[in-house]
């Protein structure tokens, strides 16, 4: 099996129906691998105290911010999420010219949680990335299997104003910034001349391998790619046709719209087999600051069979129970070896019934898998409806907002009876 994964999606205005800016991300990932949906508030920590991230301990920082994740449940960090300032991140495997260190250190999606813990804006969310990446490096085998799956990362970032694309090889890096229009990223670097910001040593690092002369126009994704013909096929297609998906609406993208390109098999982007579509995330980020951003998360495979279901920050929100893994589902996991024949069982509630659920489909008639698909797109609909009013209309009453999440929960699980 050639492993590949995730694309990332951000739409700002005029690409996008009012002042909204709207991300959107799939995780796809093993089949097999349950990815849940954590909430975790703010904290404050003493000094000198150590974070205990996926494989290595790093330093931890006096504050951090609240943020819900859409993470494999195995490790510490996240495949996308967002914070209480309407920061969003997520990030996809790519591969390089630059090689890939065998050496334990801070995974992409490790990095994606720190730099929701410790940023308010998208090019703060850079800075701690890139400062971590200095510092400890990245590296470490992103499956809990014998299989081992190693990679470079990059990273769409995103909050009420712009967005940021982060694209690594090793410590280098480069980033461009998204003020307008569409934009994705896959597993295949993208960034070309257009750099923003990038790390001090990048183009004299690559001159002195032979990539680049010195004297052409530097093109990141010319100089750092090393095309494989077998992995860069796979990512090159879908980073195209998840292009055409948003230029297709470009004008007029909403939520509804970013979960209709998610869900999209043609193109690939709802991803299926040995690596699937194992999770999905879609953001509305108002540029009317007196508006709440809104998260919206799967926490089941396959999103055209999935319901995305709204989640907003207000104070009173609580750790989530049946979208969290029963095996590591705190903030304080049980270190397991990766490399056990025998993984424990990590399914959480809603992942169980979904996946029962749709099992037992498989054999039923054609009319029972419609109604079903039918309740399961209403009752998402109807969460799309009742956010619009709300970002519309607004809200004094933040205990139903703090319920937002786990009443569609609910609902969704009774579908599922």
């Amino acid at each position: 099996m050639e492993p590949c994964s995730c694309d990332t999606f951000i739409a700002l205005p005029p690409s996008t129906v009012g002042a909204r800016i709207i991300f959107g991300k799939n995780s796809d990932r093993p089949s097999d691998e349950v990815q849940e949906i954590v909430y975790f508030p703010g904290r404050s920590y003493g000094a000198g105290e150590e974070l205990e991230c996926t494989y290595i301990k790093i330093e931890q920082v006096e504050k951090t911010h609240a943020v819900v994740l859409s993470r494999p449940s195995w490790l510490w960090g996240a495949e996308m999420g967002a914070n209480e300032f309407g920061v969003c991140i997520g990030n996809e495997a790519v591969w390089g010219k630059e090689e890939i260190d065998d050496k334990e250190a801070l995974l992409g999606m490790d990095l994606v949680r720190l730099g929701l813990e410790r940023a308010d804006t998208a090019e703060g969310a850079l800075d701690v990335i890139v400062g971590l990446l200095e510092k400890y490096g990245q590296g470490g085998n992103c499956m809990e299997s014998q299989m081992s799956f190693t990679y470079h990362n990059s990273f769409l970032i995103a909050d009420r104003k712009e967005a940021w694309i982060l694209e690594t090889a090793g410590q280098y890096w480069a980033a461009e910034r998204v003020a307008e229009g569409i934009k994705n990223i896959s597993n295949n670097l993208s960034i070309t001349t257009k750099i923003d910001r990038e790390h001090p040593l990048m183009r004299e690092y690559a001159r002195t391998k032979g990539w680049w002369d010195g004297k052409k126009e530097f093109n990141f994704a010319a100089v750092y790619s090393y095309f494989n013909p077998s992995r860069s096929s796979s990512s090159g297609d879908r980073f195209c046709e998840g292009y055409k998906l948003l230029r297709k609406h470009n004008g007029n993208i909403t939520a509804e719209t970013m979960m209709e390109i998610l869900s999209d098999k043609p193109s690939g982007i709802n991803m299926e087999g040995g690596f699937m579509t194992t999770g999905s995330m879609v953001s509305i980020l108002p540029q009317d600051p007196s508006q709440p951003c809104c998260h919206f998360f799967t926490g089941t495979p396959d999103p055209s069979r999935s319901v995305f279901k709204p989640f907003i920050f207000v104070p009173q929100i609580q750790q989530f129970v049946n979208t969290a893994s029963p095996v590591l589902g705190s903030d304080d996991p049980v270190k397991l070896n990766p490399r056990f024949q025998t993984r424990p069982d990590r399914r959480h509630e809603l992942y169980k019934k979904h996946g029962r659920t749709l099992r037992a489909l498989e054999t039923s008639k054609v009319d029972t898998v419609k109604e079903l698909l039918k309740k399961i797109k209403d009752l998402e609909k109807q969460n799309l409806d009742e956010v619009e009013l709300l970002l519309q209309n607004g809200t004094n009453d933040s205990s139903a907002i703090a319920l937002l999440f786990f009443k569609c929960v609910e609902e969704e699980l009774k579908i599922y009876e």
